[in-house]
């Protein structure tokens, strides 16, 4: 069972790829389930375009798409991640972009752990588990 990180067009390096892996692990740990296989892919706004239109007949620009593979208690998944739209969203929200990236990356895993965002109430509970999780992550999301 692991945590990857790969990258698909682009050029981009994730910023402390273990502490990522510890962080991740922790929250899913924390929700009493285990870490299976989780992989993600960072790309460009038109990669993750393709793969919205492709996979779910989505025509939108989007920040991720999750694929799900939970079985029982085993958290597995693909995770795909825009990092332009991660950017544009850190510029949009006022936040640095490490920051919006990590609130990305742990969304992900938060839709794996069944947490969904379509309703006004899933997307606050969401948006409230996303900040919990943050402030578990093991250095000052300042850079």
């Amino acid at each position: 069972m692991a945590i990857r990180f790969s990258v698909q067009d682009i050029d981009f390096d994730l910023p402390q790829p273990t502490d990522v892996k510890k962080w991740i692990t922790e929250v899913v740990q924390r929700r009493q389930k285990r870490v299976g296989n989780i992989s993600y892919l960072f790309c460009s706004d038109e990669y993750l375009l393709g793969a919205n239109q492709r996979y779910l007949n989505h025509d939108t620009y989007t920040d991720i798409i999750t694929f799900d593979y939970v079985a029982a208690d085993l958290i597995s998944g693909d995770i795909m991640i825009s990092v332009d739209r991660v950017g544009e969203n850190a510029s949009q929200f006022g936040v640095p972009f490490i920051h919006e990236l990590h609130r990305v990356i742990i969304h992900g895993v938060l839709h794996l752990l069944g947490q969904g965002d379509k309703s006004p109430e899933e997307a606050a509970q969401m948006r409230k588990l996303e900040e919990e999780a943050l402030a578990l992550f093991p250095v000052e999301q300042t850079a």
